[in-house]
């Protein structure tokens, strides 16, 4: 029995979304143009994908035939969400503390991105402020 296709993008499909990301819609010969900037593709393939993508519901089309435009219907926030949510899952065992730490311990942040990180838990942690006129 077939499995059921996955509820997030695969490696392939991520690749083809950000272009469309970039690009906004977008015709099949530049998708597989920006693709071939990294590596050999077949535009057959490329057709494919997007096929599935569409099945997916990862992406739309308008028109039909070499006039089609592809664009994406997920988007990159939302994408980011549910791979980040998947690797959470299932490599830290729900613990997203777990893979902020990873990336701090690891070494993969460099200084502009650990005060940025800083930051922003930093405006996370502030208490909320009473709204100017609220009664309390």
């Amino acid at each position: 029995m077939a499995r059921p296709p996955s509820a997030h993008p695969t490696d392939g499909e991520l690749e083809i979304l950000h272009v469309l990301w970039n690009n906004g819609p977008t015709g099949l010969s530049v998708i597989c143009e920006a693709l071939r900037a990294e590596r050999e593709v077949a535009t057959t393939t490329v057709a494919t994908m997007l096929r599935v993508m569409l099945d997916k519901g990862f992406v739309k089309r308008q028109g039909a035939g070499r006039t089609a435009r592809w664009s994406a219907v997920v988007t990159h926030q939302t994408a980011a969400g549910g791979l980040v949510g998947k690797l959470v899952d299932h490599v830290f065992a729900g613990a997203t503390d777990r893979l902020a730490a990873h990336l701090v311990e690891g070494g993969q942040l460099n200084n502009q991105q650990l005060t940025e990180l800083r930051k922003l838990i930093d405006q996370q942690s502030r208490p909320v402020r009473a709204k100017k006129g609220a009664k309390r």
